[in-house]
């Protein structure tokens, strides 16, 4: 089925280029042509999308929309100061996961060009102050939230109602900003912070915030620009907290709400992330295997472990999305378990080629307990989403051993 597959992606990347260098209605215009989530479902480019979709367009042979993708998110940060969630006027109040370091890398890896990246640097110091400024916490570790305006605020708390399909007690206001929280982690709708994103201080986003500092160690060593141990003591600095603040007690780095300071007690794939971007030490490493049962099905990775809260939560039990897998394939191969890593890229493949098979599409998520698209939902699923395809490619390459 894998070739059937592979000739569905190369035959339908094309379908997911825009181009739209102005601006018009609530759509911000980009210098290049880029690249959205779905066929026919989306106009603008989201934020961390991009960077699965782009490792599956370089190992499709199409590094140059990979780099458009890349040079149009730098653009917006030289115009906004910051990646927004997306293109759109009405994302400009949020981010997404920071993941555009390790776009960077991977077009460097690519291109090898030194004068593209020094420019590329200045964007992210831009990106980087960012976090560090609009979403700090008195630890000194980061949290999602959201810069919408208090009336703003009120009118969504009603739409995560409509999504949850349930009454909410409590302050309005917050419970948008909760709601808000969510989309900028990228999760929503979740069950990971009950009600109070806005007090939680997110493991996989101080995972990233990790990585992004290594990277910019990494990439002030290429350039010479002597930056490079100034980086390296902020992801030390940064270590250092996450080890002592996340730490559940058993090992296992979790979301901490830094008001109750009380560890989550929802085990997420989140907690995937440590082991990615190379934070978890070795007991972390060790605590997330030994609890690895609890997030994965027979068809892969599961966005949060089975609970019994009421509602319908997209990333919840039972679906698991693409990203999950590739955090996790990525991150147990880096800490030593090739096996681990083998069999949730084999377990993507086979749900994705199980479906196919049935409905001649990928889709953005899947249940990954029945190996269906039995999901649950809170619109219709769009098919072809660029993430499953390049998950799907970089899950096939893994397997090759050809990494």
């Amino acid at each position: 089925m894998s070739s059937k597959v592979k000739e569905y992606i190369a035959s339908h990347w094309d379908e997911c280029i825009k181009e739209n260098r102005n601006d018009f209605d609530t759509l911000v215009g980009l210098p290049y042509p880029y690249i959205v989530p779905a066929v026919g479902h989306f106009d603008e480019m989201y934020y961390w999308d991009t960077y699965f979709t782009n490792i599956g367009l370089i190992l499709a042979g199409r590094a140059m929309q990979a780099k458009f993708n890349v040079d149009n998110m730098l653009n917006l940060i030289s115009r906004f100061g910051f990646m927004p969630n997306g293109n759109r006027n009405y994302y400009l109040t949020r981010s997404q996961p920071p993941f555009l370091s390790y776009m960077v890398s991977d077009i460097f890896d690519f291109f090898k060009d030194k004068a593209w990246l020094a420019g590329a640097f200045l964007m992210l110091e831009k990106e980087y102050n960012f976090w560090m400024t609009k979403r700090i916490t008195k630890t000194g570790l980061n949290q999602y939230r959201d810069d919408s305006p208090k009336d703003e605020l009120i009118k969504l708390s009603y739409d995560l109602e409509e999504r949850m399909g349930k009454k909410l007690a409590g302050d309005r206001e917050k419970i948008g900003l909760h709601y808000l929280v969510m989309c900028e982690a990228g999760w929503d709708i979740n069950t990971r912070f009950g009600l109070e994103g806005y007090n939680y201080i997110q493991v996989d986003l101080n995972s990233l915030m990790y990585g992004f500092e290594k990277n910019m160690a990494r990439f002030s060593e290429i350039l010479e620009n002597g930056q490079n141990d100034v980086w390296n003591e902020r992801a030390a600095k940064r270590k250092a907290l996450m080890l002592k603040i996340l730490d559940s007690g058993d090992g296992l780095l979790v979301d901490y709400n830094f008001v109750t300071e009380k560890h989550s007690s929802n085990f997420a794939s989140a907690s995937l992330y440590p082991l990615f971007t190379g934070v978890a030490d070795d007991r972390n490493a060790g605590a997330i295997m030994k609890n690895l049962c609890r997030l994965e099905e027979k068809y892969g990775i599961l966005s949060n472990e089975k609970n019994d809260v009421e509602g319908s939560f997209q990333w919840g039990y039972p679906n698991g999305w693409a990203c999950q897998q590739y955090i996790a394939i990525k991150g147990f191969d880096r800490y030593g378990f090739k096996a681990d890593a083998r069999r949730i890229a084999e377990k993507y493949i086979a749900v994705a080629d199980k479906v196919f098979a049935e409905t001649g599409n990928l889709w953005e998520k899947y249940n990954v307990v029945e190996g269906s698209s039995n999901v649950c939902d809170e619109y219709k699923m769009p098919a072809m989403m660029g993430w499953s395809a390049g998950v799907y490619l970089a899950a096939e390459k893994y397997l090759e051993g050809n990494e």
